[in-house]
């Protein structure tokens, strides 16, 4: 291959992976790496989008697949073969102008195609930078003059670019990078890699507190009135206008028990940065009261993953952090999150007139909505396509009620609201069929939730799915963001019918 060929990378994380993804770098050949779980028609769909000139790949079967829906594919390599070669004569590295294209990530397809969006150096070189500014401010300035390496632990798939970004960043601090590459044994890897800090998302956070809660539930008895107990006073004194409690069983928790739940999580954690999907206010103050922060950070693809970083030392629970230096952030007037600066892609792979409208007027037009505070800290509070418009006008942001409704339902894998152009709002609730949820769970939880909402907020009706939206049934995106077009296509009979029966 040569300079400003594509090469597509589809394989999962491996230490192969990172090799080959910084060696084609350094050719000035442009890397598409691909999530390899994705439906192959999918994948395929993504190529044929980037032409590329080769698929390195570390599965054959994956390949065969591929070449069957796609008669004109590009040649394969395995990286089997590509490291079992000889190597050729040493090759000066390409220097990389800022405009160098670097890689072409493909967007999840929440709402519609995905695109792949050209990243090039100069996005790469200033988020690395901004990372590493806020890394060092979190590991502290002694582990900086004695040279002391960051632990990092890695589980998220590198093909997404925040976990991209993330791998670049351990490796110019050259850092100890502990790759997970089996989820099944995460508990037992995270104790051997010790990490200070790694990258999450919500979903696994969520998980884990939700085991840690049931193991206390289960065992019973002092300990487990001392641990309820302990996290309603917590709880109570970080709500809006709450007091800083001096309850004794936050004081016998912290002493007696959480100490040893966060050295079951990982001895030398120093934070938790999680991205991707909006995290609960709840599971951040739960881990904040075990002592763990959660760092929160904002951003999509287009903004070279990042646009605002939790301060390791003012975290606001909730909030996602103050913009990272060097770019700008505003609100339009329609509440959207517009984004300037040297982390904006230059535009998305032939698709110049979708380009011209994401960066209409110098900005980037995120498509969230968001808030600010007096100190620069922002909050998302939605996204302008999903936002649900009543046929009585009133407009309706899901995110925050679908949250709330979890909050009160913790037996929900999801939430997810429904009503555009309906005359009120219904909710689709999805469970695994092992914990037990039924329709009297969740009338109850609504009811609770309605109680203090206007009436045009108030959820009506609602469907019990039985199995929760995953990647595999094509109602979640690669990196676990609802497809909602494509839930409300799937359930459509169901959500006519819940729309009917309440009408009449």
């Amino acid at each position: 291959m040569k300079k400003g060929d594509r090469c597509a990378l589809l394989a999962p994380n491996s230490i192969r992976w990172a090799a080959l993804d910084l060696a084609m770098m350094a050719d000035g050949i442009i890397v598409v790496p691909l999530y390899a779980r994705q439906a192959p028609a999918e994948l395929v769909g993504m190529m044929k989008d980037c032409t590329p000139a080769r698929i390195c790949s570390s599965d054959a079967r994956l390949i065969a697949e591929i070449q069957t829906l796609w008669s004109g594919a590009p040649k394969t390599s395995l990286l089997d073969s590509v490291f079992a070669s000889e190597a050729d004569a040493p090759v000066p590295p390409h220097h990389h102008m800022d405009s160098d294209a670097v890689t072409i990530i493909y967007t999840s397809g929440t709402s519609g195609e995905p695109k792949g969006v050209v990243l090039n150096a100069a996005n790469l070189n200033h988020m690395v930078e901004c990372t590493n500014t806020r890394l060092d401010q979190l590991m502290g300035p002694a582990a900086a003059t004695q040279g002391q390496a960051d632990r990092v632990f890695h589980y998220l798939p590198f093909c997404f670019a925040g976990s991209w970004i993330s791998m670049l960043t351990a490796l110019s601090r050259s850092s100890v990078l502990t790759l997970s590459t089996d989820l099944s044994k995460l508990s037992d890897e995270l104790k051997l890699a010790s990490p200070d800090y790694f990258l999450n998302v919500p979903t696994l956070l969520e998980r884990v507190r939700g085991r840690i809660e049931e193991t206390i539930k289960q065992r019973g008895g002092l300990a487990a009135s001392i641990f309820v107990r302990a996290q309603r006073a917590y709880a109570e004194s970080h709500s809006p206008g709450g007091k800083s409690s001096a309850s004794v069983s936050l004081w016998l928790a912290k002493t007696l028990m959480f100490p040893a739940i966060r050295k079951g999580i990982g001895p030398q954690l120093k934070a938790l940065i999680c991205g991707s999907a909006p995290l609960s206010i709840d599971t951040q103050l739960f881990f904040l009261m075990l002592g763990i922060p959660v760092l929160q950070v904002y951003g999509l693809t287009e903004t070279t993953a990042i646009c605002t970083m939790d301060d390791p030392h003012r975290v606001v629970p909730g909030g996602v952090g103050p913009a990272i230096p060097g770019i700008e952030m505003t609100i339009a007037e329609n509440g959207e999150i517009l984004v300037r600066g040297p982390n904006i892609f230059p535009g998305y792979w032939q698709r110049p007139g979708e380009t011209a409208k994401a960066l209409e007027g110098g900005w980037f037009h995120t498509g969230d909505q968001g808030e600010v505070d007096q100190s620069g800290n922002w909050s998302i509070t939605g996204r302008l396509k999903n936002l649900i418009i009543l046929n009585s006008g009133h407009n309706v942001a899901p995110e925050p009620l679908e949250e709330t409704i979890r909050r009160n339902l913790p037996e929900a894998e999801q939430v997810v609201l429904v009503g555009n152009q309906r005359s009120f709002l219904a909710a689709l609730v999805t469970a695994s069929r092992a914990n037990g949820l039924n329709a009297a769970h969740i009338q109850r939880a609504i009811d609770a939730v309605n109680h203090a909402l206007p009436h045009y907020k108030q959820i009506r009706a609602f469907h019990l799915v039985p199995d929760a939206f995953s990647i595999e049934n094509g109602l979640l995106t690669a990196n676990g963001k609802l497809k909602r077009d494509a839930i409300a296509t799937r359930f459509g009979a169901e959500i006519e019918e819940l729309f009917q029966k309440k009408s009449a």
